[in-house]
């Protein structure tokens, strides 16, 4: 279906909202009043300017306190809209929503407003335009779908119909299935946006909250499910007011919003799209770093082995069981200090995960490589982490190991087995957004967010998850954008002995983050340990969680550049992350003076 978005849902001036709209792929736009009354562009020259991006222009919003008023005000508001549809046809624009009224003086008469909208509509087709009375949620008299809807019908005008707005309906708790009673022709304009579950006022909740759909708790594709079923064959749009999204730049904002859309008609079953794949783990984790002494010995002391180098890049392997953690020194390392660049991301059809990646517009990353090299697609997710599509040593596929020369044999085994998660730190703005990249674009599932006390705020996490926890990847942001702190990534390391694996990495000459007593006090009153067993945890500084599926044991190293890993130790079905320490370890990571 064609897609479309509304101007609001940007930033920046209408140009660059109408680029950017275009850039991304969208077929059409709504412009809103706002917008067009702030651009030096006249009617005509944005109409021209639409045109020359491939861009039509959809909807013309919005006409606000319109009907059910007293006959000296709806004069009054004749002339308006007179003015508005000859300023509409100057524009090359055929469709106008006009909300519901919230007017203190409008008055609870439906058979006033339809006579009122019967003649808007007839002023209306003189300019060959139609009119879409949606139902504001917060409306004066009107506020839901099917109340709009009997007005409409009552008014029988053939220019006058109804928008459809997600947010208004599902926010209510209205049923969408009575989307169905109404005909097809009648419903001029659908729009979109889908918003997180909130208890507030629901005028608030539409002004500063709404997001693309797929990034928040609505059913968006159920309903965009009875739309079409009641014969609706005009364009999806987004119409979303999310204070971040006015701060962001336009650009990625507009990728992001098309990438819902093609999300949401997967979802509905109205389009197609590759296949998901789904990866089942992690191949390997890549640090780019400007000096390796300091990473090599922080992998060293957690048992790592340096087993192998690329044959033609400045890139060490480093391995142990399943873990793996590549060491980059190209050139690329010398800007930002040690830090999380790239994840090898094992797939059962790596090409597959490729051209899913790309018809969702996650771009794809040119590679520089030799011919004998093994074909690794990449893709760059939200924050500009590399995903690569891999397959590890497995016959019927090239594999990435192949790329490597070995140049030492792994050392004892050591305690820890494979990669437990990945922890990244998103940007401010792109934390919704990377969210439904993961879903959409990998096919994990997004867990509940979490918000956790920081010294300086709130953290933000939400871990996106395969259905095996194969790959466990948490998605967080920070309160404080500069900060270093909260800015850090961090890799967790699987093991069946978090207290013999602390112990042989301080043996080893790593230092573990220190955890304040009081934390271990508190603990011995939440939890009752065996004789000896908190002491431990107190000495090494692991940390302790506990819920009725299992526990779940943990420590960290000190940070290097914007990295530190963890040790993790889980027994029975605990699925979590130890979120109930999670202020502990940043209170302690703050006061840490992290290395470089």
């Amino acid at each position: 279906m064609r897609t479309s978005i509304a101007t609001v849902s940007l930033s920046g001036s209408l140009t660059e909202k109408l680029t950017a709209a275009a850039r991304a792929g969208f077929d059409g736009v709504e412009i809103f009043e706002n917008d067009l009354l702030a651009s030096p562009l006249t009617p005509e020259e944005i109409r021209v300017r639409c045109a020359d991006l491939g861009l039509s222009i959809d909807l013309y919003q919005p006409m606000r306190d319109i009907e059910a008023v007293s006959a000296e005000v709806f004069e009054g508001n004749l002339r308006r809209a007179r003015h508005k549809f000859e300023l509409m046809a100057r524009l090359g624009c055929d469709t106008v929503l006009v909300c519901s009224s919230v007017h203190p003086l409008a008055e609870d008469d439906d058979a006033l407003a339809a006579d009122h909208l019967r003649q808007l509509a007839a002023q209306a087709q003189e300019f060959g335009i139609r009119v879409a009375y949606e139902a504001l949620a917060w409306g004066r008299h009107v506020s839901t779908y099917d109340h709009a809807w009997r007005i409409v019908a009552a008014a029988d005008h053939p220019a006058l119909g109804t928008c459809l707005d997600s947010f208004h309906i599902l926010a209510r708790g209205s049923d969408p299935k009575g989307i169905e009673d109404i005909p097809g022709e009648k419903i001029f304009f659908l729009q979109l946006a889908d918003a997180p579950l909130m208890a507030m006022d629901v005028l608030q909740w539409s002004r500063h909250y709404r997001c693309f759909p797929g990034q928040g708790g609505f059913d968006v594709a159920g309903l965009v499910r009875h739309v079409i079923d009641a014969g609706y064959d005009g364009p999806l749009s987004l119409e979303v007011f999310n204070d971040v999204f006015r701060q962001s730049e336009a650009g990625p904002t507009a990728v992001d919003a098309h990438r819902s859309l093609l999300m949401l008609q997967e979802a509905a079953g109205i389009a197609a799209l590759p296949e998901r794949v789904v990866p089942t783990g992690v191949a390997f984790a890549e640090l780019v770093t400007p000096d390796a002494e300091p990473v090599g010995a922080l992998l060293g002391a957690l048992g790592f082995a340096r087993t192998a180098r690329h044959r033609s890049k400045p890139v060490d392997l480093w391995s142990q069981g399943e873990a793996r953690v590549l060491v980059n020194t190209g050139p690329a390392a010398r800007r930002d200090g040690t830090q999380l660049a790239a994840i090898g991301l094992e797939s059962p059809d790596p090409a597959g995960a490729a051209r899913r990646a790309e018809a969702l517009l996650a771009p794809v990353l040119p590679r520089r490589r030799a011919a004998e090299d093994a074909p690794l697609d990449a893709v760059a997710a939200p924050d500009g982490t590399e995903l690569f599509f891999c397959a590890t040593d497995r016959p019927e596929l090239p594999s990435w190991t192949g790329d490597f020369r070995p140049v030492a044999h792994p050392g004892a085994a050591g305690h820890v087995r494979r990669v437990d998660h990945l922890a990244l730190t998103q940007p401010w703005h792109q934390f919704d957004e990377a969210a439904l990249f993961h879903r959409t674009v990998l096919g994990l599932h997004a867990r509940d967010s979490v918000d956790v006390a920081d010294p300086y705020g709130l953290f933000r996490s939400r871990p996106v998850t395969s259905e095996d926890g194969g790959v466990r990847i948490a998605l967080s942001v920070g309160p404080a954008p500069t900060d270093t702190t909260t800015r850090a990534q961090h890799i967790a390391l699987a093991t069946d002995d978090v207290v013999a694996a602390a112990r042989a990495f301080r043996a080893a000459g790593g230092r573990l983050l220190a955890v304040p007593a009081n934390y271990y006090d508190d603990l011995a009153a939440r939890f009752e340990f065996v004789e000896g067993e908190l002491e431990s945890y107190r000495e090494l500084g692991i940390l302790y969680d506990r819920d009725p599926d299992g526990e779940f044991r943990h420590c960290y190293t000190e940070t290097v550049g914007r990295v530190f890993f963890e040790l993790v130790q889980r027994d029975g079905g605990y699925k979590g992350y130890g979120a109930q320490n999670a202020p502990v370890r940043l209170a302690a990571q703050h006061a840490q003076r992290p290395l470089r």
